[in-house]
């Protein structure tokens, strides 16, 4: 499976959230996206809270970083 199908919910734009990863191309950053993972113990209340977010863009933030933190190389050419 191509990178891209992997991370497809996953953007960077040079000009948003300073180039970093987000999520849909929305002003949220994957890191932020594991900041609220690791501050909800729920996830049902996480996406209460930020409804924006679907349940599919926290499973491609995990795996964005589990890939990051294995040095693999994600390259991701995706525009929203």
């Amino acid at each position: 499976m191509a990178t891209v199908e992997l991370f497809d919910r996953i953007t960077v734009e040079p000009g948003k959230c300073g180039g970093k990863p987000c999520v849909r191309g929305l002003r949220i950053t994957v890191r932020r996206v594991l900041e609220l993972l690791a501050t909800y113990p729920d996830r049902a209340a996480l996406l209460a809270e930020y409804p924006y977010l679907e349940a599919e863009d926290l499973n491609q933030a995990l795996r964005y970083a589990a890939a990051s933190v294995d040095l693999e190389s994600v390259s991701i050419d995706r525009v929203a």
